[in-house]
């Protein structure tokens, strides 16, 4: 008994003391962990389970330091774990990841994080840029250039594309033997080129490579085309909304959310802003509309085949199209503040989904009215489908007669006829614009607008009767361009030297017709500088009355030619008025024009004047616009006579007849050109003059040789 006693005694004294030893441990446990005594209660379920990170996190904290630790954990394919509307489980890492402060999460995925997102409290226990700031730098959601490699404090990396380097580097390292490359550098090329830097490609590509390299050799051949797979990934984590936006923003340049949601067909924009937040969705926030979708991403959905489950039919992209069209319809016919960049952005989208899918005009017809009235020319029409969209010459697939089937088709070649006419011969754009009229595919007021253009290129190229019978046309049918077509019929009269019918027709232009340039025009040929230079200067105030950017330039053009002649030093100002008019436009001939301005302003003197004729020459020549032409030879003439120079002066007014001698009794164009060289160094004219001078050739060859000596005075050379 007492050895059983003793022994009892012993077992119980030692249980007492362990346990007081626990019960000390764990009240210096509740003490430090703060939550241990509600863990210890709880039951163990999820939402328990997800704050067992914190024991770790103390246990962790409680290491000496040189025993401390960071663990590291990494959680790949984050967007797996839900979608935007079920975050249960999201909630549950959120959780562990906030209550581990002192580990290092590395969470990957196709998706950003949008824990620092205000309007997602509720939903998440932990949200708001105040407690998570290394987040908050990527709110916005789309990617943009400045923030696709992370921006300052932010902890929050969203992968951009590789550049063609990085892509070099991968699939040289991603497969190798003995140290060397696997894939070859010619493979290496093309998948670079293709992948548009896209890393997805890029480890499709390898894949590819290592399936193909079972039963033979890969060759470049291989890999120059698109993955189906490509659609499958993307599209794998996307709602079915968002995938019905993303096919539909493929048939579209750029688009914001309005246009994104029009073009699906939904009621709701929703979908569109979290497509937004998508990697493969790419932002310019000072662009008209924000949002583009990745190149190769979009060429993929749009040319590969689509194994997927809720793959569009012919039928759904033809219906996307139409409501793509309608929407920008409505953003350009709905906007009050006549915004030309809205106007081109809306026309360049909208012509190319009325060619590839054949669509009706509808308001492409008011918005090319819109776009010609300003004549700003930027380039406008969409490559060919079988043109790259970065080809070096966007020309060198031009469609003939066989390739315009539908109005679309003939309209996007007009425009790009008139666009193209400030960069290519004259000649090129009447063959293209005679090509549109000869099929007939546009409606009748279009097919005024290439008619007018086309008589407008003849009179450019000196085919005079051609021009009338087009200009006539254009007049007699009373539409958009009638008053145009009589202001060339006025030009093609004064080209002629018909100088009173002319003046006739300009005095019933009005401004629709340009009325002071006109005239302007008229008066210059008769030595009346500063009736002329008057004239262009009302049309210049004219035009800014009525906003016109390109008729005030071509006005102010003429206005600096006219003063040229006659006061250098006035003509300095006017010519740089012109230059900063100028900025921005795409008027070839008008920039000729005040080029060969300038040259006027320094003829009688050493000013290189005969290096930058050859310049001038050679620019006029390839624009094909025998105006500009004409008119430079004739400022070298003035040139020679102001300096007395009898020998050049004949040379160049044999080079000035040369010129303007068609051959054609008929197509009689600017003759009256060698009369004026004549006059302007008081030469006898070889036969008398056949133009019709308002107040005779005697009075125009003394206001002729008046400038001609007044510019030896300026000069202090006389004659």
């Amino acid at each position: 008994m007492p050895g059983v006693v003793g022994s009892a005694i012993g077992h119980i004294t030692t249980t007492l003391v362990r346990a007081l030893r626990e019960r000390h441990q764990m009240t210096q446990a509740l003490a430090g962990c703060a939550r241990l005594a509600d863990l210890l209660e709880a039951e163990p379920d999820l939402e328990a389970f997800s704050y067992y990170a914190h024991l770790m996190a103390w246990e962790l904290a409680q290491l000496p330091a040189k025993k401390a630790i960071t663990p590291m954990i990494l959680l790949d394919t984050f967007e797996d774990i839900g979608d935007r509307t079920n975050r249960d489980l999201e909630r549950v890492i959120q959780r562990i990841v906030w209550l581990m402060p002192a580990a290092f999460f590395i969470i990957t995925g196709r998706s950003r994080l949008q824990w620092a997102d205000e309007g997602l409290q509720g939903q998440l226990d932990f949200t708001g840029p105040t407690a998570w700031p290394g987040l908050a730098a990527h709110i916005p959601g789309a990617r943009s250039v400045s923030t696709a490699a992370g921006s300052g404090g932010s902890r929050q990396i969203l992968i951009g594309d590789f550049s063609p380097e990085d892509c070099e580097r991968y699939l040289a390292r991603r497969l190798t033997r003995d140290s060397q490359p696997l894939i070859d550098a010619s493979i290496r090329e093309t998948i670079t080129t293709r992948s548009h830097g896209l890393p997805l490609y890029l480890d499709l590509a390898v894949m590819r490579f290592l399936e193909i390299r079972r039963t033979r050799t890969p060759e470049p051949a291989d890999f120059d085309h698109d993955f189906p797979a490509l659609i499958a990934r993307t599209l794998s984590d996307l709602t079915p909304d968002e995938r019905h936006v993303l096919r539909s923003v493929t048939l579209l340049d750029a688009f914001d959310t309005t246009l994104a949601t029009r073009a699906a067909g939904l009621t709701h924009e929703a979908a569109a802003l979290r497509l937004t937040e998508r990697p493969f969705i790419r932002e310019n926030p000072f662009g008209l509309w924000p949002y583009h979708l990745h190149g190769l991403i979009r060429s993929t959905i749009r040319s590969a085949d689509d194994h997927t489950d809720d793959r569009w039919s012919e039928q759904d992209w033809q219906q996307a199209a139409a409501r793509a069209f309608a929407a920008l319809g409505e953003q350009w016919t709905t906007n009050t503040t006549r915004s030309r960049m809205l106007l081109v952005a809306c026309l360049r989208q909208g012509l190319t989904l009325a060619r590839d899918h054949r669509l009706d005009l509808d308001w492409l017809t008011k918005a090319t009215w819109a776009y010609v009235s300003d004549w700003l020319w930027e380039p406008i029409a969409p490559p060919t489908p079988a043109t790259p969209a970065n080809a070096a010459d966007p020309q060198s697939t031009r469609p003939g007669a066989d390739a315009l089937l539908t109005p679309a088709d003939a309209l996007v070649e007009t425009l790009s006829a008139l666009a193209r006419r400030q960069h290519e011969h004259r000649s090129r754009t009447a063959d293209r614009l005679t090509t549109v009229v000869d099929t007939g595919l546009l409606p009748a007021d279009l097919n005024e607008l290439a008619v007018y253009y086309l008589a407008k290129a003849q009179r450019d190229l000196g085919r005079h009767t051609a021009s009338r019978q087009g200009m006539q046309l254009v007049a007699d049918g009373g539409g958009h361009l009638a008053p145009a077509a009589r202001r060339g019929l006025a030009h093609l009269a004064r080209l002629a030297g018909d100088f009173p019918a002319a003046l006739q027709v300009a005095e019933t232009l009005g401004w629709k017709g340009r009325h002071h340039r006109v005239l302007g025009d008229i008066w210059w040929p008769h030595g009346d500088m500063d009736r002329a230079a008057a004239a262009y200067e009302a049309a210049r105030t004219e035009a800014e009355q009525h906003a016109v950017a390109g008729e005030r330039a071509t006005a102010q053009a003429q206005r600096a030619f006219t003063l040229a002649f006659t006061d250098p030093d006035l003509a300095d100002d006017e010519i740089d008025l012109a230059d900063h008019l100028l900025t921005g436009l795409d008027l070839r001939a008008t920039t000729l024009t005040t080029r060969i301005a300038a040259l006027l302003r320094d003829a009688g003197t050493d000013a290189d004047i005969d290096d930058r004729v050859q310049v001038l020459r050679a620019e006029t020549a390839a624009a094909g616009v025998t105006d500009a032409q004409a008119a430079l030879e004739l400022a070298l003439c003035f040139h020679h006579a102001v300096q007395g120079n009898l020998g050049p002066l004949t040379d160049a007014i044999s080079g000035l007849r040369a010129l303007t001698s068609t051959g054609d009794p008929i197509d009689v164009s600017r003759a009256y050109y060698v009369d004026i060289a004549h006059f302007m160094a008081d030469l006898p004219l070889d036969d008398p003059s056949a133009a019709s001078w308002l107040d005779g050739p005697d009075a125009t060859r003394a206001r002729w040789r008046t400038l001609v000596t007044n510019r030896c005075t300026h000069l202090g050379t006389g004659q």
